[in-house]
């Protein structure tokens, strides 16, 4: 039995706390944001870089694929709306860009540490975090440059009154576990959270960030893609259909990620460092779907094969492929918001909508930091 209900609790809370808001006097400590990630808070980077993206992709909530590795939004765009501020720019993104209320330097496949060529095989983008962190920082070069020429760029005091967040380490996790496997991979992820550390220490130092908020891993021992890919054995395989020993080591990375949190919070005794425990509550969508108002947990809106996960790594999301000399077509439910997975590798927009409930509320940060304190938080729809 599930302990508590985020689909309607959540939502409940938040219409209550928008009564009490005068939407036309709003006031929020953050200006912009500024975004380092993969493809979970990828608003359009990778595809601005190298364009491919095809439907079904966006189909939710933009009709049309718009970077986003979803059939809709993300939660970065989520917490961006709650701020009352407009979808995030890709930095890499030279038509049509805004960025005066911040930027997104996360790209599908990034990784936290620098990826050596041998790895680009594997599909890993060439965005690590140190390139998105030297984007930040050319970034604010170029504002105080000509922020006076360019209409689309901030003002130079932003970078104090910014929200900085993170949602990158996955790959870092998954890119090589079929090859290498969990002990292997576990040996690099003190690596991994110490060099987020140290990004935001730089951030920090040479880029004037004061509030940064870094989501930790989510439960991918759940994810159909890895539950059809990771040879594993039936005991490895939990009541609610998870990966054991993948989610353990998860569990394992992310209190890796905490204390190194708690200590940079340490060394810099005036910036917000909150960590975002937004992998308790994927677990919690992921065991009981059915009280959040899904259906599907372990199995993928979009996909080929049907079955228990409805994933085929030969026929990814939107593709259309020959499999036994039969040319098949891997195509999307016609209700994603009845699934916690979109495509066996990313949430789908009902998914990531619950998930930003949570961190509005605050409940689900170390520390813990309600938004609702710092914003009049806007409806999110």
């Amino acid at each position: 039995m599930s302990c508590f209900n985020l689909a309607s609790v959540m939502p409940f809370l938040f219409f209550l706390l928008l009564c009490l808001v005068d939407l036309s006097h709003t006031k929020c400590d953050f200006e912009a944001i500024f975004n380092f990630g993969d493809s979970n808070s990828d608003t359009g980077g990778f595809y601005a870089a190298f364009p491919a993206q095809s439907a079904p992709f966006g189909v939710t909530f933009f009709n049309k694929p718009a970077g986003r590795a979803s059939d809709g939004r993300l939660i970065l765009d989520f917490l961006a709306q709650a701020l009352g501020l407009p979808f995030l720019s890709p930095y890499l993104q030279s038509i049509g860009s805004n960025f005066r209320h911040g930027a997104n330097y996360a790209t599908l496949a990034s990784t936290v540490l620098i990826p050596n060529t041998s790895l680009f095989v594997s599909g890993i983008s060439p965005f690590s975090l140190a390139i998105q962190l030297n984007q930040m920082k050319q970034f604010k070069t170029r504002v105080l440059e000509f922020h006076q020429q360019e209409a689309k760029l901030p003002s130079p005091d932003i970078f104090g009154k910014s929200l900085y967040t993170f949602y990158i380490g996955q790959n870092d996790f998954t890119s090589n576990l079929g090859a290498i496997g969990v002990g292997r991979v576990k040996q690099n992820l003190p690596k991994v959270v110490s060099q987020i550390g140290s990004t935001i220490k730089e951030l920090y130092h040479d880029v004037g960030g004061r509030t940064f908020m870094v989501l930790n891993l989510a439960p991918v021992g759940c994810y159909p893609s890895f539950l059809v890919e990771l040879q594993h054995n039936s005991s490895d395989i939990d009541e609610f259909g998870c990966m054991v020993s993948l989610n353990n080591a998860v569990v394992d990375y992310n209190k890796m990620l905490k204390e190194t949190l708690r200590q940079t919070r340490e060394t810099l005794s005036d910036a917000n460092v909150i960590y975002v425990d937004v992998h308790t509550v994927l677990l919690e969508l992921f065991q009981h779907p059915t009280s959040h108002g899904l259906k599907y947990g372990t199995k993928a809106c979009c996909g080929y094969g049907g079955g228990k996960y409805n994933f085929d790594p030969k026929a990814y999301c939107g593709s259309s492929k020959e499999i036994n000399g039969r040319r098949v077509r891997a195509t999307a439910c016609d209700d994603p918001y009845n699934y916690v997975s979109w495509d066996g590798i990313h949430a789908t927009e009902a998914a990531n909508k619950l998930v930003t409930y949570a961190i509005l509320n605050g409940s689900y940060s170390d520390p813990s930091f309600p938004l609702q304190e710092h914003c009049d938080l806007q409806p999110i729809a």
